[in-house]
């Protein structure tokens, strides 16, 4: 549900866009809006269900995912939606922050990467089903449908959660106090970092809104470090920062994350503007790298288990870095097997990276900061999913307008088309720097030691 509600969206943002009578600027924050709040809170739900368990966390989680999704639904303007998915995102962060960590916690060292290529089976048929869910629903009804669809599943999954999960046999620390002042910290640094590159474009470089802001970033990071290392439960412990097959894959995956995005969030105007194609058809494209993530990723997390993450991290990361290399050299005028064969390569390199890497990451913690890692691995891919949306759209829209001299897609018209692919191709091109950054960064990681791969 929470992967699914990233992608349906996706594919309606140009309906809403319309629909609602706004923007790009103001429509990316539906989507950035919700994998923001996630991105803040996961760390402090993660270190929660540490502490209070992770059903207790899960099954609450649901229940707020529901309640936000209804009052997507029934929203009457973008800001409401915006504030309406925030909301959303609350539950979303309780979901992600613990699931990994419920699979880990009862599967032994040497089947937890073909465990979690299960769950990347699921993350990614929920990924799959979103685009195509969503152009079917667009078709037929509004765009607020997408939103009600959750709302019968989550109430079945809230009780189901209530009925089966239990508290594990685990070193469960309930006695330790939860690090609300890292919580709080942490949720400033990531918003204002992610509001400061999404505004950049309209504020520019050097202007007074952007240096408040950036101060605001410098700050809440320098107290946020400060109060880690200096407090007597921290959110993060340091210990965990020293350990180099945690932190180089959370960077990797959050690399990773950012290149994806990128491709997923400009993808689908491309179709709708260049291409003029109806919703139905974008959705069905747009499953494209998602089929390729469902069919792999238990095949790769497999494999890790024998010989390790960092060769396979580092073919997935080649794989998207061509792929999306590939995707900017795109024409007004390339057909559909030309978009579909490129975005499956970008769901190769993803499904061959995202299960080895997150099979190290869990593999390399203590067993009683499990829920800490899996809420890092979530917000790394999150933040990274963020920054994608930001920095293309920052990309792409700041072309644009100085193409158009000042006009948006708003008043997009046919003979813009040329305007709008080349700054459709220098955001696509940011993307592939990105993946080659990533390409080094999941090499340096090193090799695993022995007890980490099944021999």
């Amino acid at each position: 549900m929470s992967t699914l509600d990233s992608s349906i969206v996706n594919v309606a943002l140009p309906s809403m866009l319309k629909s609602l009578d706004t923007d790009l600027p103001t429509i990316k924050w539906v989507m950035m809006i919700y994998l923001l709040t996630i991105s803040s809170l996961l760390l402090s739900f993660g270190r929660l269900s540490d502490i209070k368990g992770r059903p207790w966390v899960f099954g609450r989680g649901f229940s707020l995912f529901v309640g936000g999704s209804f009052l997507c639904g029934v929203s009457g303007n973008a800001a409401w939606l915006i504030v309406s998915r925030s909301f959303q995102g609350v539950g979303a962060a309780m979901i992600m922050s613990c699931s990994t960590a419920l699979v880990v916690d009862i599967f032994p060292e040497n089947e937890r990467g073909k465990a979690l290529g299960m769950i990347g089976t699921v993350v990614a048929s929920g990924l799959m089903i979103g685009p195509a869910l969503g152009g079917l629903i667009l078709d037929v009804f509004s765009w607020r449908a997408i939103f009600f669809i959750n709302i019968p599943i989550g109430l079945v999954a809230t009780v189901m959660a209530a009925r089966i999960l239990r508290d594990g046999p685990l070193d469960i620390r309930k006695a330790e106090p939860f690090d609300r002042t890292g919580g709080v910290l942490i949720a400033i640094w990531c918003c204002s970092f992610v509001l400061m590159l999404s505004r950049l474009d309209d504020w520019g470089f050097f202007s007074l809104k952007t240096a408040a802001v950036l101060c605001t970033v410098l700050i809440s990071g320098f107290m946020l470090v400060r109060h880690e290392t200096r407090g007597s439960y921290p959110l993060i412990h340091p210990g965990l920062l020293k350990i180099r097959l945690f932190v180089l894959p959370a960077l990797s995956s959050m690399i990773l994350f950012i290149c994806l995005f990128t491709m997923i969030f400009l993808m689908p105007f491309y179709l709708t503007y260049v291409k003029n194609l109806p919703m139905d058809r974008v959705g069905y494209i747009m499953v494209t790298p998602f089929m390729f993530l469902f069919f792999i990723s238990p095949v790769s997390g497999a494999a890790s288990d024998r010989m390790g993450s960092r060769i396979l991290c580092t073919l997935g990361m080649l794989i998207m870095a061509t792929a999306l290399f590939l995707l900017s050299r795109l024409t007004a005028v390339d057909g559909a097997f030309s978009i579909i064969w490129r975005l499956a390569a970008a769901g190769i390199g993803s499904a061959v990276f995202t299960s080895p890497n997150n099979s190290v990451i869990m593999s390399a913690v203590p067993i009683h900061q499990r829920g800490v890692a899996a809420g890092t691995v979530a917000t790394a891919r999150n933040l990274g999913m963020v920054i994608g949306v930001a920095v293309a759209g920052m990309i792409f829209n700041s072309s644009f307008q100085a193409l158009t001299h000042g006009q948006g897609l708003r008043t997009y018209r046919p003979e813009m088309v040329g305007h709008f692919m080349t700054a459709y191709q220098y955001a696509m091109s940011a993307g592939t720097v990105f993946a080659l950054i990533g390409v080094v960064l999941a090499w340096a990681r090193g090799p695993e030691s022995p007890r980490l791969v099944k021999t």
